[in-house]
């Protein structure tokens, strides 16, 4: 690909304008060391950087944010700088497995009492052809028929959309007036949002999970309620940065805005809708309701609504709750009269997904006191039970993603996802996720890297080397680093390490979630011990050893037995806002009865944060027999 470029523009930000993925967790600011390039000819204006050694730069490997074009060159962006697109993975659910989690998922949704009952139905019409003695336009024809179906009080209770009038005389010729109509009865007046020719007609929903790096999707036919095909995909806004608030930075630059809602709908939701239909072979106009859970944050940027104020006191979002908007509002290739529902926020920094969360959950139907926490590229905390809940988000930064890390990376094929060490001869053994080489490590996995580190004592408590062997490594300044795979055996010929700069990273963020779930239960006056259910949600949660979780000290102290691993609860709390009314209902009643914690006002959190900072923490006795 050739690319014009301005003298003194930065590789990274050239990249951008011509939408050539590179991952950028710090958003460019040469933090994160992720966007490696290798110059192949020419030259650029580049800055040395820590996370390069002398012989990479050398080898003419850059960071692309530290490099700024001087002149004619080429440059290769291996893939492993775009991997966070991910690849575009469908599933038809054609598998027990997979058909045996979604089938839990509907029969919950019955236990629970939200039955399933779409306001959206197709209805086939044989309507009378006009002649000279009955010249009653083709609209009205076609209401008074739809009435005679659906029986309206009055008249005046079901309209016509205007996208339907203008195709209406064609389709109704064409068919010789032989029709299905599909009506939103959701709220009166009754609409006609479609006009088809006769035939079978499946009426179709999306329920959509837009998280900071991952959007995953299920399609519903919506006659049936049952879940046909499922996908996801790695969040296009994320290479303007790993979170919300350097994505919130970007979006103040100019077209920002614009630039931001298009990384998520052009480039990451259509085609993920595109690839569900033509794997299904359904139009993408036969898609009439979709629903969305997501952040706060994401809501704003996905609808093109200006989120600076989200992350400056006093973190005021523009809305929390917002009617349903149309296909046709944002440029999704669904039905233009498609309705697209959000679940609600509460709050600046805890969203629609984890009230869709709460709701799939079920917290609010326990007798028994309940903890959900979402682990993803933001950490966010409900407790309570049928009586009440609190909720709150922790700044725990993009480490259980991989961000923050030298050789993180995200969930996807080639992560180190789970390993032990042995404690006499300090060699690895691991798991890669999707066989093969590894690429770099996971979320879960640094969680069982980190806890085996510290479980054969080759660091301690601070997280510091005090063992020494032949896969420690120390650099000139006696920052010391533990190979998992050496380059020779790994896809990108890298060492796959983890340094002591890595394991306080992660040390911060596993601090931020053990504070925040202390700070939502302690003023309440409980204490870990009062907890008896906690459920895991999020990408990340899949793979965690809830056992090395706790020897960190990133979770309570419980028996490994109240743990209970719930998925990606945010899209099954959309999936139920989408096939039952009575659960989208339950679903605002939820988000109005939850209280909102914002834990960066909160004079104690910043304290309990500090105590937690530590393997397993500062006070042993929250977590007995764990301190060594």
């Amino acid at each position: 690909m050739s690319i014009f470029a301005f003298v003194g523009e930065s590789i990274l930000a050239l990249a951008r304008k011509a939408n050539v993925a590179i991952d950028a967790p710090c958003s460019g600011n040469g933090s994160c060391g992720k966007c490696r390039v290798k110059l192949i000819s020419g030259t650029v204006e580049s800055e040395e950087s820590r996370h390069l050694t002398q012989e990479e730069y050398e080898d003419g490997w850059r960071l692309a944010c530290l490099s700024k074009v001087n002149g004619d060159a080429t440059v290769n962006v291996p893939d492993i700088a775009s991997a966070y697109k991910g690849r575009l993975k469908v599933t038809d659910l054609s598998t027990q497995a997979e058909k045996a989690v979604f089938m839990q998922m509907q029969e919950a949704l019955e236990h629970a009492g939200l039955t399933k009952d779409s306001k959206l139905t197709a209805i086939p019409l044989k309507l009378t052809p006009p002649t000279l003695d009955d010249t009653m336009p083709d609209s009205e024809r076609l209401l008074r028929a739809a009435c005679k179906v659906l029986k309206p009080e009055n008249m005046s209770d079901l309209k016509l959309a205007f996208t339907v009038l203008k195709k209406l005389p064609d389709v109704l010729r064409q068919s010789d007036f032989n029709v299905n109509i599909v009506v939103d009865c959701f709220d009166k007046p009754y609409e006609i949002i479609d006009v088809l020719a006769a035939g079978d007609l499946d009426i179709y929903g999306l329920a959509i999970d837009i998280g900071t790096t991952t959007v995953s999707c299920l399609l519903v036919n919506l006659t049936t309620g049952k879940i046909i095909s499922k996908a996801n995909t790695g969040n296009g806004q994320i290479r303007y940065g790993a979170d919300v608030i350097n994505r919130i930075i970007e979006q103040q630059k100019p077209d920002g805005v614009s630039r931001l809602a298009a990384a998520v709908v052009s480039e990451t939701l259509v085609p993920l809708i595109f690839a569900l239909c033509e794997d299904m072979r359904i139009s993408s106009e036969t898609i009439y309701e979709v629903t969305i859970a997501s952040n706060t944050t994401m809501n704003h940027l996905l609808l093109g609504i200006n989120a600076n104020h989200l992350r400056m006191e006093p973190y005021i979002p523009a809305f929390f709750e917002i009617d349903p908007i149309k296909g046709s509002d944002i440029g999704l290739n669904v039905s233009p009269e498609a309705k697209i529902s959000f679940a609600p926020n509460i709050g600046s920094y805890v969203g629609g997904d984890i009230t869709a969360g709460t709701l799939s959950g079920m917290l609010w139907k326990r007798e028994e006191m309940a903890l959900l926490i979402d682990l993803g590229t933001n950490g966010e905390i409900v407790f309570g039970n049928k009586d009440f809940a609190v909720a709150c988000a922790c700044s725990a930064g993009p480490a259980f993603e991989g961000g923050d890390i030298s050789c993180g990376m995200r969930a996807t094929d080639g992560a180190i996802e789970a390993c032990t060490i042995d404690a006499k001869t300090m060699q690895p053994s691991f798991n890669v996720a999707g066989g093969g080489a590894p690429v770099g490590i996971c979320g879960s996995g640094i969680i069982d890297i980190v806890a085996e580190l510290y479980r054969t004592g080759i660091i301690d408590g601070k997280g510091k080397f005090n063992r020494e062997g032949s896969r420690i490594f120390r650099d000139e300044y006696g920052i010391g680093r533990y190979i998992i795979e050496f380059g020779k055996n790994t896809d990108t010929s890298r060492d796959i390490v983890i340094s002591e700069t890595d394991i306080d990273n992660f040390i911060r963020a596993k601090g931020a979630i053990f504070s925040a779930v202390m700070s939502l239960i302690s003023p309440l006056g409980f204490s870990p011990e009062d907890i008896e259910c906690v459920m895991v949600a999020g990408g990340i949660g899949s793979g965690i050893n809830i056992k090395n979780a706790i020897r960190i000290g990133m979770f309570p102290d419980l028996p490994a037995e109240k743990y209970s691993y719930i998925g990606n609860s945010s899209l099954s709390g959309a999936y139920a806002m989408l096939v039952s009314s009575k659960a989208r209902e339950k679903l605002f009643e939820v988000a109005k009865s939850m209280t909102y914690v914002e834990l960066s006002t909160n004079p104690g959190y910043m304290d309990s944060f500090v105590a937690a900072c530590f393997i397993p923490h500062t006070d042993v006795s929250l977590f007995p027999g764990r301190s060594s």
